[in-house]
């Protein structure tokens, strides 16, 4: 079926659809003047500069297309006779259809980037909506009656082709976004394991500066007045990544989506206007402590710390690198606040008193720079008791992550990945782990040469060694030398034994990075050599673990190499398919579709097979009811069987 917010979403345009057509009933417009309006839209549209990054391509390519309509609207234009009847109506049609892509295209321009990527597949339905308008009100134009010139209209041809082609084209998902938006809205657990998908996540969707996320707060809460308590599911999943995003950029959580927190000198002065420059652009409150950082912004004391605590170097307003860190106090606006506040009765917010006179920082730095030592202590308990405590610091605390790597804590964490201590390791490994979440850090710990000594406790180590080991790889995977090294170094094999003998958490720990790995070429070969596929198809028997749309997802990776399509395609696996598309989920249903479409353009054999277990009917209902992406594959699955003559009478 449908999702809700799918459906929500398609609603919100026919509603805007139908005030447009009431508008266009009731309110008399000349025909020239109408050709204006459409020419009007398109200069609207064409000066959006930029697009969501899910909904960039077929943005661009909408836009790229009805600009090729104003040759043909210009001609109409200065066509001196009267526009015939049959001409009108064809305007008005392609008004309507003109107004649905202003409204998409702006909704992708500057819409919230979350509800884009959650919704894309309604959005391109949406998308496929226009192409289908446009192309109808193109194919029912009198050029003749109108003058239009044969040039122009060979042009009209072509562009009704291509806007049946983009309704018909199958859009390759991006799997590693979906897998990374399954593990960000994963309740379950809340491993620093998972933030690694959250940071890519957040990389992906232009969402890891405080200005994006500022200015996605804002998109948000626009979703949430349009859905008021409509589909509230949905928009609570959108609520928590917002926060999971913020929470990595170092940024406060003031709650679901709720506006910056205003200080309480501030509630009781609400007629007051505060100028701008008096507000810190992280918190947009009143600065107390101004300081300047390398770039010339000034920021609060207090927030642009906890954000160069977080490992950011960068600057929040400019995104510009950070030449240094130091931060100078900004005297003569501190002085320009204090005199405004006298003026208007104004109190600044009191500063909180440190609860130690001592400096804190500088004890616990000492403290970190010990335990750091300790771990080139010769002494089993001493290493074993620093390692456990530093393994919990890179949990718990994002600057001691910073701290630790800043204070050389990597390279011994590295060479106690050989100790010969089964604790000492899976401590190890589990910090390493946690430090792999900052970027600058996994490539810190790959230069240290740990990729080798992982894959040797994944063979090796204890069960929860394994387990994280498997998890410490999948985050170094992020960065594509490290998918080249992990597959060349043998880490592959491992891997898939602990998919078919760990625990669930290890097997789901081993799915994701095999997933991950999967997306380098040579490695799919690797893989597949290794026996990738015999324990996949035990998970998709073994439905009670809950992981068969990872499993097919895979599978699908593997089905695009030769060598795997070799493999998968047994008639087992096909009966298999079908019976997902009988018995499954939504998503079971259309991830089984995408792989049989996958297997059958390469081998029809395996599409008669797939008629015989009776897959015929299932299409059919998939076509209709699916999910977006599962009907266009059930439908292009059907239309290979007629190309063939598969279809059964």
């Amino acid at each position: 079926m449908v999702s809700a917010g799918e459906i929500e979403f398609e609603q919100g345009f026919k509603m805007d659809e139908e005030n447009d057509q009431s508008n266009q009933i009731t309110t008399p417009i000349d025909n020239k003047d109408l050709v204006y309006e459409l020419m009007g839209i398109i200069h609207i549209i064409s000066s959006y500069a930029e697009f969501r990054r899910t909904q960039r391509k077929e943005s661009r390519n909408l836009v790229r297309r009805m600009k090729l309509l104003l040759p043909l609207l210009e001609e109409i234009r200065d066509f001196k006779g009267k526009i015939p009847e049959s001409g009108v109506q064809c305007l008005v049609k392609m008004k309507k259809a003109f107004h649905s892509a202003k409204k998409l295209l702006k909704t992708c321009h500057c819409g919230s980037k979350l509800y884009l990527a959650l919704e894309s597949e309604a959005v391109i339905r949406r998308f496929h909506s226009v192409y289908e308008k446009l192309s109808q009100t193109l194919d029912g134009m009198p050029y003749e009656e109108l003058g239009i010139s044969d040039e122009e209209k060979e042009q009209v041809e072509l562009m009704i082709i291509q806007f049946k082609r983009s309704k018909k084209r199958i859009d390759t998902q991006d799997m590693e976004l979906a897998m990374d938006l399954m593990v960000s809205l994963s309740t379950e657990n809340d491993r620093n394991a998972d933030s690694a998908s959250i940071e890519r996540l957040a990389k992906k969707l232009e969402l890891h500066t405080v200005e994006d996320l500022k200015a996605e707060m804002i998109s948000v809460n626009e979703v949430i007045k349009e859905r008021r308590s409509h589909n509230a599911e949905n928009t609570q999943r959108i609520v928590d990544l917002l926060d999971k995003l913020k929470k990595l950029a170092g940024m406060e959580e003031t709650g679901p989506c709720d506006e910056p927190v205003m200080p309480k000198a501030l509630e009781k002065s609400t007629s007051i206007a505060i100028p701008n420059e008096f507000l810190c652009p992280i918190t947009l409150q009143i600065m107390a402590d101004p300081v300047i950082i390398s770039t010339g912004q000034t920021y609060e004391r207090d927030s642009i710390q906890q954000w160069l605590d977080s490992n950011h170097h960068t600057c929040p307003k400019t995104g510009e690198t950070l030449t240094h860190l130091s931060l100078a106090p900004n005297f003569a606006l501190r002085n320009l606040i204090e005199e405004w506040c006298s003026k208007n009765n104004f109190q600044l917010p009191a500063k909180e008193a440190p609860t130690n006179p001592e400096s804190p920082c500088a004890g616990s730095d000492e403290k970190l720079l010990s335990l750091i030592k300790d771990l080139s202590f010769s002494h089993l308990e001493v290493q074993r008791k620093a390692v456990t405590k530093i393994r919990m610091l890179s949990k718990e605390n994002p600057e001691k992550r910073t701290l630790i790597a800043n204070y050389g804590g990597i390279p011994p964490l590295v060479l106690l990945l050989s100790y010969p201590d089964s604790k000492i390791q899976e401590h190890a490994v589990t910090a390493l782990l946690n430090l792999s979440i900052d970027e600058s850090n996994k490539k810190l710990i790959s230069r240290e040469n740990a990729i080798p000594e992982i894959i040797e406790i994944l063979q090796n180590g204890s069960v929860g060694a394994k387990e994280n080991s498997a998890a410490a790889l999948f985050s170094l995977s992020m960065l594509d030398e490290n998918k080249v090294a992990i597959g060349s170094l043998n880490g592959i094999p491992p891997l898939i034994d602990l998919l078919k003998n760990g625990t669930i958490r290890g097997r789901k720990d081993a799915i994701t990075a095999l997933f991950n790995l999967c997306f380098n070429h040579a490695n799919k070969s690797i893989a597949i050599q290794a026996g990738i596929v015999a324990p996949l198809l035990q998970l998709l028997e073994e439905k009670h673990l809950d992981m068969v749309d990872e499993t097919l997802s895979i599978l699908l990776i593997l089905a695009t190499h030769p060598e795997g399509r070799q493999v998968i395609g047994k008639l087992s696996f096909i009966e298999t398919l079908v019976n997902l598309m009988k018995d499954g989920t939504p998503k079971n249903k259309e991830c089984s579709v995408a792989v049989l479409f996958e297997l059958s353009t390469y081998n029809s054999n395996l599409m008669l097979a797939a008629l015989q277990y009776g897959v015929y009917e299932y299409l059919v209902e998939i076509s209709k009811e699916g999910t977006d992406r599962g009907q266009r594959k059930a439908k292009s699955i059907l239309q290979l069987m007629t190309k063939t003559e598969q279809i059964p009478y």
